[in-house]
């Protein structure tokens, strides 16, 4: 049986590079294996969060997944803190993770700064709260960026490092799913850097709420390059980050490739390709934005599918969270 699972943070707004990288391709799975999406509200909480925000947010985060097109009936939806099998596994699978594993995760180092001294506990652990999002499901696949393919990975040896101290093949090996043309969305104003919701300026992404004049507004502020025409080959994108962003943009949202994207505009100018890019863009943006601002509209119906969810969700976690207890000792065999 095919089991998927995947969540995102309830921080602050999602945007175009949350829709293409991870929710659309979440549509595409609902029928392919059994689906588990979580608003994942204790990883949230690893940087400080106003409680009423958070809260707010986590039904905003569930907003936009119907909105974008995950069918309750096919799907479960749920906050994570809502099953608390995430937080008991992960306990239990920290207690087979060797510091030195979790001193290589890139991440903390990024997020840490110089003050990994002063960093939670639950930064650094991250990874393997991750991992227990994972196991508690025994789910076999993942959709995920590329920035969190090292994450997914240690879940894998953890996974090994307990199946291997009790001498079962207990937990399932979770393969990675990167998906899609946009697995890496870039920032509107430096196609070096990761389009994110923490970015200080709203001009350097599109969020999935915003107008359609104000996504016409920041594709016409978009960075480009000196170079005046867009390139004829996939190869002559190499050192031009922007016009790549930009292509990979429009090849995600039309649902063709960039190798396609880039014959299109072919020694066009950037104007041109900007003019079809806010075109395609509010023309699947703006009908999940009214979806979403109808859906909060009734904050009591967003708690129903969450606490429907995670019964749901609990359903499937307390069965496997039990046997991995009892493999350990804590419940009788």
């Amino acid at each position: 049986m095919i089991r998927i699972l995947s969540g995102m943070q309830p921080t602050n707004q999602l945007h175009l590079g949350n829709y293409l990288g991870a929710l659309k391709n979440w549509v595409a799975l609902q029928d392919k294996g059994e689906n588990l999406f979580c608003v994942v509200d204790l990883h949230a909480i690893t940087v400080p969060q106003d409680p009423a925000i958070l809260t707010q947010s986590t039904r905003e985060i569930t907003a936009a997944y119907i909105a974008a097109g995950i069918d309750t009936k096919k799907s479960i939806i749920f906050a994570q803190s809502h099953v608390s099998a995430h937080s008991e596994l992960a306990w239990i699978l920290g207690c087979f993770t060797p510091m030195g594993w979790l001193n290589r995760m890139t991440q903390f180092k990024e997020k840490a700064g110089k003050d990994r001294e002063g960093a939670p506990l639950g930064l650094y652990s991250y990874p393997v709260l991750m991992a227990a999002d994972i196991l508690t499901y025994k789910a076999t696949h993942v959709p995920v960026g590329e920035d969190q393919k090292q994450h997914l990975e240690l879940a894998r040896d953890i996974a090994g490092a307990f199946n291997r101290r009790y001498e079962v093949d207990f937990f399932p090996l979770p393969e990675p799913q990167i998906l899609g043309e946009a697995t890496r969305v870039m920032s509107l104003r430096d196609g070096t850097k990761k389009m994110s919701k923490s970015d200080a300026s709203d001009m350097s992404r599109i969020n999935m709420t915003d107008t359609p004049d104000l996504i016409a507004q920041k594709i016409r502020k978009a960075k480009t390059d000196p170079e005046g025409l867009l390139p004829s080959t996939v190869e002559g994108l190499e050192g031009r980050p922007e016009a790549d962003n930009l292509l990979t943009l429009y090849a995600a949202l039309t649902d063709t490739t960039k190798k396609d994207a880039v014959a299109r505009f072919a020694e066009a100018q950037f104007s041109t390709l900007k003019n079809e890019l806010t075109e395609a863009a509010v023309q699947t943006l703006g009908p999940i934005a009214t979806r979403m601002n109808e859906l909060m509209g009734d904050k009591a119906a967003l708690d129903a599918i969450l606490r429907d969810g995670a019964d749901k969700a609990n359903a499937i976690a307390e069965p496997i969270l039990d046997e991995a207890k009892r493999l350990v000792g804590f419940l009788p065999r």
